[in-house]
């Protein structure tokens, strides 16, 4: 079977395996607990699909209204999906959504094999990107996540790999159009019971976590309970993955405490871009102009205004005293 795991390490913990929190904006890691340490991804692996789709549309590669045909293959995969048959068309957009609405693992194997022609060739897409990014302890073995069958090799990566691809993601706004939408249908003309899916995000941030928009959750046996999550308030983002969780309950609730810990402990003002970690080859965000320049040479604006009002209502009170009528209170 698809969805049972072949021998696989059980790596979930009490409360999780690892964890990290970072400020989206400059990689900054704000906390980490075994961020380095081994995990499966599961689910969480779609992730990179999104990101090299994105990538595409943005670079003109990738149209979201072109047609793709399902493959008898396609048919055949386990675990999540949106029940795709052979020769069905759907646009590349409504894949996207059932990729990242409902985790469909045949959406995620459609996508790639009209993309790359087979899941083999995205998969190597993925692991040079993944690379480019420096998200050096991932390796990828599939385009969805599932276990592995007998022979084939699991997908790994880290929680601090995960933030790194998350920071990235975060910069293609066009990625919160999917991972934010909580509800929507897939095959919407179909009647329900006769095709139609009522897809339901699986990330149960959004709608309870103020500013939560993102990104994705991730769960087989012997991987526990992940997630990717993310959220921004006032014009800054944090990115909080747990991964490994022994319940969902358990993963929820970190996530949930990791996020609003990373935005207590944000600064004020944005710091230097710095990499998620020493070792790290991600490319740090670039800042137009540095924060604290923007605010001093704020201060300095404010100070001349509020100077120049005060001389103003100096001149106007000494004028108005002399006007007045001796005697009289003002």
């Amino acid at each position: 079977s698809h969805v049972r795991a072949a021998g696989l390490t059980v790596v979930a913990r009490d409360p999780y395996a690892s964890a990290i929190v970072v400020d989206a904006d400059t990689g900054k890691v704000i906390f980490e607990d075994r961020a380095d340490m081994p995990v499966y991804p599961a689910s969480i692996v779609k992730l990179m699909p999104m990101l090299i789709l994105i990538e595409r549309i943005e670079q003109g590669l990738l149209d979201p209204s072109e047609k793709v045909k399902v493959t008898a293959d396609i048919t055949r995969i386990g675990g999540t999906q949106v029940w795709l048959k052979e020769g069905e068309v759907f646009t590349v957009e409504e894949l996207m959504y059932a990729m990242m609405i409902r985790s469909a693992n045949d959406a995620a194997a459609a996508l790639a094999e009209h993309v790359a022609g087979t899941r083999a060739n995205f998969v190597e897409m993925m692991n040079e990107r993944a690379k480019r990014l420096g998200m050096t302890s991932t390796r990828y073995s599939t385009v969805h996540g599932l276990p592995p069958s007998a022979g084939q090799k699991a997908d790994i990566s880290t929680a601090r790999d995960q933030a790194i691809l998350a920071m990235e993601l975060a910069r293609h706004k066009g990625v919160f159009t999917y991972t934010g939408e909580r509800k929507r249908d897939f095959r919407p003309d179909a009647p329900i019971g006769g095709g139609r899916v009522e897809m339901i995000n699986h990330n149960p941030l959004l709608g309870e976590v103020e500013g939560c928009d993102g990104f994705k959750t991730g769960y087989f046996s012997a991987a526990g309970f992940s997630i990717v999550a993310t959220a921004k308030r006032n014009g800054r983002r944090v990115i909080a993955v747990v991964m490994g969780s022994k319940t969902k309950e358990a993963r929820n609730a970190k996530a949930k405490e990791l996020l609003a810990k990373g935005f207590l402990e944000l600064p004020p003002y944005q710091p230097e871009p710095t990499a998620a970690s020493a070792t790290s080859n991600a490319p740090p965000a670039v800042a137009e102009e540095k924060p604290q320049t923007r605010f001093w040479t704020g201060k300095r604006i404010a100070f001349a205004v509020v100077g120049a009002v005060a001389i103003i209502w100096g001149v106007a009170a000494l004028l108005q005293r002399r006007a007045r009528p001796a005697g009289l209170e003002y």
